[in-house]
């Protein structure tokens, strides 16, 4: 009986020597396949590449061309600033070389300050009297839009600091004839039997119609000959006014 079971117990040995040869097989076999759960854990650097982006390539792209087109947007925006002060900078160039012709100044009475020489402001085209005013010989003239009295006339003229016009000379009206298109009231008035000027100076050159009204004050009527188109009117009634003052 003992002779019987020796092989027996050789032949379980030999079986357990080729389980244990299977094992370390399979073993080996698994070392040398890759470690799937080990490249789950370490994702690829790629892909945190692609995540620090925020976002796909192409939106990337469609930014970086949004971008590139704000400022070209820019770019052409301030160019157009700069040639339109390179401009304004020729034209203001230009003009103050032929000669602006706006005073350099005014006063609060309207008029130039005084810092050129007379004979210089002759020939100056300056509007040295003030809006609206008209610049001859020295004198500035002023062609009302509003009718009134001759005393209201000669008021309005004194709060502007000058006084109904004084026609002291051919020229002087011959230029207001030109300029004045209707009936205007002239420093001209009928006192104690003669004819004053309103700085109290007696009348000299006359330049009255043929066919004379009745009245004490003076008109110039514009759509007249220059040497025969003054009227006399009553004082009370309405018409424009010219008033004068030194500049």
């Amino acid at each position: 009986m003992e002779l019987e079971k020796i092989p027996l117990e050789k032949k379980r040995d030999e079986g357990g020597e080729g389980t244990s040869k299977l094992v370390v097989e399979v073993k080996a076999e698994e070392e040398a396949q890759p470690d799937h759960y080990a490249a789950l854990q370490t994702p690829a650097e790629d892909i945190y590449a692609e995540a620090s982006f925020g976002g796909s390539p192409a939106k990337a792209g469609k930014q970086t061309e949004g971008n590139a087109r704000l400022y070209r947007t820019g770019c052409l925006f301030f160019t157009l600033i700069s040639l339109v002060l390179m401009l304004a900078v020729i034209v203001l160039s230009v003009k103050s070389q032929t000669g602006s012709k706006d005073c350099p100044g005014t006063g609060d009475d309207g008029r130039c300050w005084n810092i050129f020489p007379k004979i210089q402001a002759q020939k100056l085209d300056c509007h040295q009297c003030g809006d609206g005013w008209l610049l001859f010989e020295n004198t500035c003239f002023y062609l009302s839009t509003v009718r009134l009295t001759w005393s209201m006339s000669k008021k309005n003229c004194t709060a502007g600091k000058g006084d109904l016009a004084v026609i002291s000379s051919q020229s002087v009206q011959t230029f207001l004839t030109g300029k004045a298109k209707s009936f205007f009231w002239i420093g001209l008035k009928h006192d104690a039997n003669h004819w004053r000027w309103v700085d109290n100076n007696p009348l000299g050159d006359r330049y009255w119609e043929d066919n004379l009204s009745n009245g004490d004050c003076g008109l110039l009527r514009g759509d007249g000959p220059p040497l025969k188109n003054w009227m006399r009117a009553s004082c009370n009634s309405k018409a424009y006014f010219i008033c004068e003052k030194q500049h």
